[in-house]
């Protein structure tokens, strides 16, 4: 028998599976500008309609106004383009898309609404029993001291916003909070652009969630244009489903808790915890399952055996978690815990460790392929299209590599700079550390997750085990768990320029959208957070998942604050969570599955999912499990796998469209009823 021909090119040599999903939508070969008076238009809207409605569903279910915000705007911008006779490009959708999910977008704790959020959060957090003990050691630079009328009278334009910071008022805050947000901005748009450059030109990952938001921007141009296809049709079928669901779901407790003390919910939000029906026989194992049906239909867009690696490490997890218990590794565990509980106390004692050891592999894996790629694309510049480069198509409104990796220099630079003013007996090297390593490496590992199998990577509890290892080197407070420091993971610039090229759109088109976004966040931040505070005291009854989550968050928060404080023991129970034997198994583990899949030839994506889904609430990737059977089993045969693969991501888009349709509608009464409540007649 004659041996197989060594696959030779990069076509040959990509995982099947994922060519399916690189040919499910290929970027065409013209782009063209997105960004003219139309996106202006919708920029205004977004910020000064959708984003109060943002905050307040934030507040009162923990959920942003981002796929609803995104999908209303643009079919409202389509309809009304269509009774003015004029038609909306995919290129322009795409855009309005891209701004909604900017300025809806979440920022911590389930918060929205822009950059201003976290003064909220850091009121409260001063204020609340928690940091009892602390919060006199909070800066001045973060939040206004206790008794100061800027906080009794909730509001950012009390006379004592021109005094000195350090005298009670938000001068201090407020100007720490836009360097840090510009800052920001221009740092992860650099590294993300490069990332993506580098993840999608050269590697050609295929970003299988890519396809979402493009063909969903490509079946509302159809509909603008009233060339309707099979797209509108599975959209709008998305739509209905969303529609019917969300009335259950959101529509159904928003509306009954405007006229009952308690508001009806059919369905527990986010899950129906089973975590304390089994701990008599599956200890320290949290168990339950999501209320919602989007994991399914998520389950039909990624990777069918990224899923399967997913569910197959979940299952492994729930079994293998009363073994470790037992064995006494899982010793922080109690009965009578619950899902988030079981989860922190299980993560303190393994898998913690264990998923940073993954993750390290899984950069390891990265780096690995990165080189072997760019050097066969250096042997190869002369064969056949489709080679991979460096070299960006052309019109696609690129900008010099050098340009951007030098924004992102300058902006890690400056960052660290104001840490240092701020905090100046923090060690500045850490701040090195976390600007010019740990950002970039994190940021490549999650590109290439999400380039691979649609999932998200990042390394838990770093800066609070680098924070607390400073305390050793002679630094004590509480201010720099307080401080911008220069530490974010921006992977998910690459898909979302993975997005813009699918649609055609310049990338000069995004770069205009984010000089024009950065003004209008910030007022309509500024605005609506001051506005919604002085309704009423944040967190309170009126915004039920803030008063039962925050102070959660809050006491958390406080064990971590209050360790690099003098004389205190919490620091004890970070450093019992780090330990390197696991990390080092954890990192044994990724790279020999990886190469006993990659020797046997079978589906590289199943270790990603696996290592996604090891140590994870299996509460989501239960419902993922069986949208991805449903899909390949009954779906794809009965419409055949490359139609069904098409059909996915647009059903998807829909169903978004129709829940944010029903939050919207929602959001809006209750908006209303809260402010009538605070008219005094």
């Amino acid at each position: 028998m004659a041996e197989a021909e060594e696959p030779t090119t990069p076509e040959q040599r990509e995982d099947p599976e994922l060519r399916e999903y690189r040919q499910l939508m290929t970027p065409p070969t013209e782009f063209e500008e997105g960004f003219n008076w139309k996106t202006v238009i919708g920029a205004f809207f977004i910020g000064f309609v959708m984003m109060p409605g943002s905050i307040y569903l934030g507040l009162v279910a923990g959920q942003t106004m981002g796929p609803a915000a995104e999908w209303v705007t643009i079919i409202l911008f389509v309809e009304v383009a269509r009774r003015a006779f004029i038609t909306l490009k995919r290129q322009e959708i795409y855009l309005l898309y891209y701004i909604a999910g900017a300025l809806t977008s979440s920022v911590g704790i389930a918060l929205s609404g822009g950059p201003f959020a976290h003064l909220i959060w850091w009121q409260f957090f001063r204020q609340s029993p928690a940091a009892a003990g602390i919060e006199k050691l909070i800066p001045g630079w973060n939040s206004p001291p206790l008794g100061s009328p800027a906080l009794t009278e909730r509001t950012f334009f009390h006379i004592d916003f021109w005094r000195d910071a350090l005298t009670g008022s938000w001068l201090g805050p407020i100007p720490v909070i836009i360097i840090s947000y510009a800052l920001s901005r221009l740092s992860w748009f650099g590294l993300g652009y490069a990332l993506f450059r580098i993840t999608s030109d050269v590697e050609r990952l295929s970003f299988p969630l890519a396809p979402v938001a493009a063909m969903g921007a490509t079946a509302l141009a159809e509909s603008s244009a009233k060339t309707e296809t099979w797209r509108w049709r599975v959209f709008s079928i998305g739509a209905m489903i969303g529609l019917a669901f969300g009335v259950i779901y959101i529509g159904l407790p928003t509306f009954s808790g405007m006229v009952l003390i308690r508001p009806i919910a059919l369905l527990p939000i986010p899950w129906i915890d089973f975590t304390h029906a089994t701990e008599a026989y599956l200890p320290a194992a949290p168990t339950g399952i999501s209320t919602s049906i989007a994991p399914v239909l998520i389950g039909f867009v990624l990777p069918f055996w990224a899923v399967i690696g997913s569910t197959v490490a979940a299952a492994t997890t729930v079994f293998i978690n009363p073994v470790l218990y037992h064995a006494g590794v899982l010793h922080t565990w109690q009965p009578g815990m619950d899902t988030i509980f079981t989860s922190f106390a299980n993560g303190l004692d393994f898998w913690i460790s264990f998923s940073i050891g993954t993750a390290f592999a899984v950069a390891l894996i990265g780096v690995g392929q990165i080189i072997k790629s760019l050097r066969q694309s250096a042997l190869q510049q002369k064969e056949r299209r489709g080679v991979r480069s460096l070299q960006p198509p052309p019109g696609r409104g690129d900008i010099p590599l050098i340009f951007a990796v030098g924004a992102w220099f300058v902006a890690t630079c400056c960052s660290i700079a104001l840490v240092h003013a701020l905090v100046p007996t923090f060690p500045v090297y850490f701040l090195f550390f976390f600007g010019f390593l740990w950002t970039p490496m994190t940021s490549y590992v999650d590109a290439r997750l999400r380039g691979l199998a649609g999932q998200q990577a990042d390394f838990p509890y770093v800066t609070q085990a680098t924070v607390i290892y400073s305390t050793k080197l002679g630094y004590s407070g509480v201010d720099i768990w307080c401080a911008p420091i220069p530490m974010g993971n921006y992977g998910w610039v690459a898909q979302s320029l993975r997005e813009l090229e699918l649609t055609g759109t310049k990338i000069s088109s995004l770069i205009k959208a984010e000089l024009l976004l950065f003004p209008i966040v910030m007022v309509c931040s500024f605005l609506f957070w001051n506005y919604i505070w002085g309704l009423g005291a944040i967190p309170s009854v009126n915004y039920p998942f803030a008063q039962k989550m925050w102070q959660l968050h809050a006491m958390s928060s406080a064990l971590w604050y209050s360790s690099t404080v003098p004389g205190a023991e919490n620091r004890a129970l970070f450093m019992q969570a780090v330990k390197p034997p696991v990390i080092g198994g954890g990192l044994a583990f990724g790279v020999l599955a990886y190469t006993a899949l990659n020797a046997l030839g079978w589906p590289i994506m199943l270790i990603y999912g696996f290592i996604r889904g090891m140590g994870a609430m299996p509460h989501t990737l239960v419902l993922e499990f069986f949208g991805a059977l449903l899909g390949r089993y009954y779906f794809a045969k009965r419409f055949g796998l490359t139609q069904w693969r098409q059909y996915a991501p647009v059903l998807l888009a829909g169903f978004s469209c129709g829940m944010g349709l029903i939050s919207m509608v929602a959001i809006a009464f209750a908006l209303i009823k809260q402010s009538l409540t605070q008219l005094p007649f």
